[in-house]
């Protein structure tokens, strides 16, 4: 027996460590269906104002992530940006590779939020290729509220003295195109059509990965599997070990 208490410590330690990373992909099962849950009231609720300025330092991603808001103002055409992306075909056609148009709506009261109007194929970048879509005009924007974007591994960095972007970052935008007083959220445009058809709002993609309950059943599995070679290992020795 004494010859298996440092295997079966070492077996209790790793069991221990195994069963509590399944109960806390269990706590990360609860939260995130709680906030899946939350999102999907968000986005079906009527449109509420855009949070004011006074309030932006209080908006979050837990709070105000894809909240249903709505603004006016006009759009700052001549500061656009376009942020590539990579988005799901859809039954019109529009998808594939292009750009998300990413334009600033300067408010009544001088404060500014970066809207992003919809997705343009590749060779619509260039916005004199689509200027039925730019109106000077006193504009209201429907659509959800984002958080900025945060890139990936493998997502290039933006170069803003190429004018080359590829992460929806508010901060990095208004630092660039010189504007002052902007909101640290943007605004993804709904599929209200805009005239000449470019872009093509209303694209948002509402998903959450949530393979929680599978990880937490891999840990409990691995748990369970760990004691069952141990119990046959600790079995395979005390059947060898001799008769006294």
């Amino acid at each position: 027996m004494r010859r298996l208490l440092p295997a079966g410590l070492t077996v209790l330690v790793a069991f221990a460590l195994l069963v509590g990373l399944g109960v806390w992909q269990l706590e990360r099962l609860a939260w995130k269906e709680d906030l899946i849950a939350k999102v999907e009231a968000r986005i079906h609720a009527p449109a509420q104002p855009v949070p004011d300025e006074a309030d932006w330092d209080r908006v979050d991603f837990e709070h105000d992530e894809y909240r249903h808001v709505t603004a006016q103002g006009r759009f700052r055409h001549d500061l656009e940006v376009q942020v590539y992306a990579l988005v799901d075909v859809e039954p019109d056609g529009s998808g594939g590779p292009g750009y998300w148009v990413v334009t600033p709506l300067t408010m009544a009261d001088g404060s500014t939020i970066l809207v992003n109007r919809g997705f343009v194929p590749m060779d619509r970048k260039d916005p004199a290729s689509r200027p039925e879509g730019r109106d000077d005009g006193l504009v209201t924007v429907t659509g959800l509220m984002r958080m900025p974007e945060e890139g990936g591994l493998f997502t290039p960095g933006n170069d803003t003295q190429k004018d080359d972007w590829f992460v929806r970052d508010p901060v990095a935008i208004a630092s660039a195109k010189g504007l002052v007083r902007v909101a640290p959220f943007l605004i993804d445009a709904d599929a209200t059509p805009n005239p000449g058809g470019l872009p093509v709002g209303g694209l948002t993609r509402v998903a959450f990965p949530n393979r929680h309950l599978e990880y937490a059943l891999t840990w409990f599995g691995l748990a369970a599997t760990l004691l069952g070679v141990f119990a046959a290992y600790a079995w395979s020795r005390l059947r060898q070990a001799p008769a006294r």
